[in-house]
């Protein structure tokens, strides 16, 4: 006898948090695909973290796709289980996380698309107070950080990326997937005294883009220096930097070396490893999070949901940080 689909689906229950379906009794093929199989917004009383998907990719440069990017991840999701034992936490069950869907957004208009995303978080972040944003490419990242500044102020940001995404324009364009933190630094939303760039690497387009991306206010661990520090000295790095600043962490999933993740709109070779990734996501259980966003998965060029999986534990890290200091705090 099948599951008679006008039940609801069985979750796990802890207390008043409702978690992931139970996969013992709905395979983990099987159901709606929301993030790690949570409960949608509309089903719980309240949300400590809500997943927003964000479906645009209207200012990219190179390889479309990435407006597939929130549905790929989700889909890449069914198999995160409850409890994380390298952070000794249970992200579902200590905190009330729910999956709110995704954003519309006009795919024609950038100015339009990013007025939408920053009123979409604003409205949700009176219903979650951490929004964990699967994109979409990274012009989607300035509307958030503007949603996110306007309740924390000026923010740390810890992003994640081959590329520095602080240009100024792209074919007089000044909003782009190259050029969100330049404009958040232009905007007065970041914290210039604790933001840095983590997985740089690859060919510039003059030795100017270094010294503008330094009076913008970040620093920069590249890729090359991640192997000469490993994961320790690298969150030691970010640590000293970021202290204890309302931080927002940006996750180009093009950090990843193509051979990591190769579902991805601008690849660069020689990137970070899955492993040393999420190594250093777990550290930040010690950082002040009040927001993240994962972006620029293309699963048109992804194989074997590679990059796909990458992504869902990256926001199965950063949702387990999050549960980990609020445990220890």
């Amino acid at each position: 006898m099948g599951l008679d689909m006008t039940e609801p689906v069985p979750r796990v229950i802890t207390g008043k948090t409702a978690g992931q379906v139970d996969a013992t009794l709905v395979p983990r093929y099987g159901g709606e695909a929301t993030f790690a199989r949570l409960p949608r917004i509309d089903e719980v009383t309240r949300a400590d973290a809500a997943v927003l998907g964000v479906p645009f990719d209207g200012g990219v440069s190179y390889r479309p796709g990435a407006r597939f990017g929130p549905a790929h991840i989700r889909e890449s999701s069914r198999l995160l289980r409850p409890y994380n034992p390298a952070l000794q936490a249970s992200p579902f069950a200590s905190q009330q996380v729910a999956d709110a869907g995704d954003l519309a957004v006009n795919p024609y208009s950038i100015e339009e698309a990013i007025g939408a995303i920053e009123r979409g978080a604003r409205a949700l972040l009176e219903r979650a107070p951490f929004i964990l944003m699967l994109g979409g490419d990274h012009t989607v990242a300035l509307p958030m950080i503007r949603a996110l500044s306007a309740v924390h102020g000026p923010l740390a940001v810890v992003h994640f990326d081959a590329h520095l995404d602080t240009w100024d324009t792209y074919f007089g364009a000044a909003y782009t997937h190259g050029t969100p933190f330049r404009r958040a630094s232009e905007e007065g939303l970041l914290d210039r005294s604790g933001c840095l760039h983590i997985g740089i690497r690859g060919p510039l387009y003059t030795g100017s883009d270094l010294t503008q991306d330094s009076e913008l206010g970040f620093q920069v661990i590249s890729a090359p220096d991640v192997e000469e520090l490993g994961v320790p000295g690298m969150v030691e790095r970010i640590r000293q930097r970021v202290g204890d600043r309302p931080v927002y962490v940006s996750v180009d999933i093009d950090v990843l070396d193509p051979a990591h993740a190769p579902g991805t709109g601008t690849p660069e070779a020689g990137g970070l490893s899955s492993r040393e990734l999420l190594a250093t996501l777990r550290s930040f259980a010690r950082l002040n999070l009040v927001g993240a966003d994962i972006v620029e998965v293309a699963p048109a060029y992804d194989h074997a949901q590679i990059t796909g999986i990458a992504a869902a534990h990256v926001g199965y890290e950063l949702l387990s940080s999050l549960a980990a200091r609020k445990a220890g705090g």
